[in-house]
């Protein structure tokens, strides 16, 4: 009896040390790169998620660089990962998109964003779906229809600031984006919605990042909930427009012509996660990346003054003073377009990307198996000191001479290749005329805040308080 037992137990040992042996060290045709795979299954995702506060690279990073490298494996969330540092193999990465890699991400990430999102789509059917958001945000859309729209709600919003007194820099930023984008993408306006658009985006943001356990009470359970709402409501207006055949003079229009095609590649469904996507991509970054530039230019009064003095020389050489800023003023603001490439080098709100190996594939001597992942960290490049000379300090100066309009393989704030951000030149038009009316119309002080939570995949400037009042006929100009 107990010589039974003690050879089941021995079994189960031997099947149990075999399974974290084979764990530990995954089949290859080749040699993979140094590194630890972590506990079976859970990997080293805890410590991976683990939020921090440093304007630096992510320790986890951080951590393994100094053991292992600029290459290393690792285990996340289930998946076999093999993380670059290394700015040309990021490079090489980003130009084989659609070749030996394709963008990936969990299966619970892809379930809260769409299963018929633009993230899910490669090739053709990617490139079609891009060339669609252009038609809202290429620099000639931009130039003729959005920036007229900007410049107003943008002075509306932080003159309801200054009459605020005190305001969250964050949550006002957002408000300010939400309303006029979702104005522009189906006309939605909450205030005259009884099922509020807004709030279910907070709830699905909410959530973003959190261990994807779907059961009531749970962050992801509530997240799941908000996009639900939402769609609910994206497709209620989207099936009203369709049967009213009336134009709102909106993005919606164009969706509704081009499912209407025969040839078309698109449908209802991929329509309605389309304007969804692209709703809380361009509210939610662009009013992080606000909160940020907010908070860094408080803490450097040099940049705002030489801010103040490009904005300053710009209103002076108009016919009007008050007029709205316009495109050609935009592509003249050198230094603000400076401070702008430094707040996104420095707050990486993207700090991971994640690419799938499609064939197995030879990097730097090692060889990475087709079903891997491999994880691209700019923050990394962002924050590299051969690169930039003391990397962590704010410093727009460091960006004069160079190119200001472009990415490169040490500065994919953006992302890089076939899926460079199509709503870059957006967010940083908003940055600019966000600029333009802060530092010349207004004085402000922050208050309080301006921690920055970092969680993999999203940044979160946590309660940026700010005092804002228009500044007196004496002080402007």
């Amino acid at each position: 009896m107990w010589g039974v037992a003690l050879v089941l137990v021995a079994v189960l040992v031997v099947k149990i040390s075999h399974w974290f042996y084979r764990w530990a060290n995954p089949k290859c045709d080749g040699e993979l790169p140094p590194g630890s795979m972590g506990l079976p299954i859970i990997g080293e995702t805890i410590e991976f998620f683990s939020p921090h506060k440093l304007y630096d690279i992510p320790p986890f990073i951080r951590k393994r660089m100094t053991r292992y490298g600029d290459l290393f494996k690792t285990s996340l969330v289930g998946q076999k990962v093999v993380v670059s540092t290394d700015p040309e193999v990021n490079y090489n990465i980003f130009q084989q998109e659609n070749k030996s890699f394709l963008i990936w991400y969990t299966e619970s990430f892809i379930e809260i964003l769409g299963q018929e999102s633009l993230l899910k789509y490669h090739g053709k059917v990617h490139k079609y779906l891009k060339n669609l958001i252009l038609q809202l945000v290429s620099p000639e859309s931009l130039r003729v229809k959005l920036l007229p729209e900007m410049n107003e709600a943008t002075r509306r919003h932080l003159q309801s600031w200054a009459e605020l007194g005190a305001v969250d820099v964050k949550d006002v930023a957002s408000d300010m984006i939400f309303e006029y984008f979702s104005r522009k993408l189906i006309s939605y306006d909450e205030k005259k919605n009884k099922m509020k658009l807004r709030e279910n985006y907070t709830a699905f943001i909410e959530g973003l990042i959190s261990f994807p356990l779907n059961i009531p009470g749970t962050k992801f359970h509530a997240c799941i909930q908000g996009r639900n709402t939402a769609i609910k409501v994206i497709k209620e207006i989207y099936e009203q427009r369709k049967a009213s055949n009336k134009p709102g003079n909106d993005f919606l229009d164009h969706m509704l012509e081009e499912v209407a095609r025969e040839d078309t590649i698109l449908n209802e469904a991929i329509a309605v996660d389309l304007i969804f996507v692209l709703l809380f991509a361009t509210y939610e970054t662009t009013s992080a990346a606000i909160t940020l530039l907010t908070k860094y230019i408080f803490d450097h009064p040099k940049v705002v003054e030489e801010l103040t003095k490009e904005h300053e020389a710009i209103i002076r050489n108009r016919k009007d003073e008050n007029s709205d800023m316009t495109w050609e003023e935009y592509k003249s603001m050198t230094f603000t377009h400076m401070v702008i490439n430094e707040t996104v080098r420095l707050a990486n709100i993207v700090p991971g990307i994640f690419r799938k190996v499609v064939k197995d594939v030879k990097i730097k001597g090692y060889t990475i198996p087709a079903g891997w992942v491999m994880m691209v960290v700019p923050s990394v490049l962002h924050l590299n000191a051969d690169k930039y000379e003391d990397p962590l300090a704010f410093n727009p100066w460091r960006w004069e001479g160079q190119e200001l309009h472009a990415g490169s393989k040490t500065f994919m704030a953006f992302g890089g290749g076939v899926r460079l951000c199509v709503g870059a030149d957006f967010a940083k038009l908003q940055m600019t005329v966000f600029l333009h009316y802060f530092v010349t119309k207004y004085r402000w002080s922050v208050t309080k805040g301006g921690t920055v939570i970092r969680k993999p995949g999203l940044v979160f400037p946590d309660g940026l308080h700010i005092e804002i009042a228009e500044k007196k006929a004496a002080e402007v100009n």
